[in-house]
């Protein structure tokens, strides 16, 4: 069989929903990327763990993947979290310093405590609500992706994580797609060539 040309190639914007695996195989009774009528041959490009939301990409174009995901590159990925609490400047600081989690200093980042909150339809199901603890909504943006590192960077400066969705890779935004819901894009939406 021929390789394929680059025009050839599939590039898929997809809204990952809550709970639903970054695979096509299903694990422990959770649902995979199998149940959404995706193109044959594609595969995620990075992954949004099973508690995350928002913006996954997938393609059959390895060598794109590779230089979307490799570490030295340092595409941006941005992120709208909710956390328990509402951070004070110094810790927003200390946060886009990079804190230092199991033994490694991440890389600096950028985070911006939104005001006004975002509107953000609720999940299913719904995040825990603590009537005494005030939750706030922050905007980051990473060029590196460590398993679990949002979560694991917001704890470290005292914040804990309740929801995660991811709304850019690169230049590729999540826009208007509702959870489950998919797209097909090119590769010059996602980054610059």
């Amino acid at each position: 069989m021929a390789a394929k040309t680059k025009t050839e190639y599939s590039y898929i914007s997809f809204h990952k929903p809550f709970g639903v695996l970054s695979q096509f195989t299903s694990e422990g009774g959770h649902p995979a990327l199998d149940g959404f009528d995706l193109p044959k041959g594609v595969y995620a490009a990075g992954r949004l763990d099973r508690d995350s939301e928002g913006l996954l990409l997938l393609s059959d174009d390895g060598a794109f993947i590779n230089r979307l995901i490799n570490p030295k590159f340092s595409h941006p990925r941005t992120y709208l979290v909710q956390v328990e609490g509402i951070p004070s400047e110094k810790d927003l600081q200390a946060l886009a310093n990079g804190p230092v989690i199991r033994g490694y200093k991440t890389k600096k980042c950028q985070a911006v405590l939104l005001d006004p909150q975002p509107v953000i339809e609720e999940r299913d199901p719904p995040v825990r609500f603590r009537q005494n603890i005030p939750t706030s909504w922050l905007e980051l943006t990473l060029t590196e992706g460590k398993n679990r590192q949002v979560r694991r960077m917001t704890a470290a400066v005292g914040y804990p994580t309740l929801r995660l969705i991811r709304t850019s890779i690169g230049r590729l935004k999540l826009e208007n797609l509702k959870p489950g819901q998919w797209k097909r894009v090119v590769k010059g939406d996602i980054l610059h060539k």
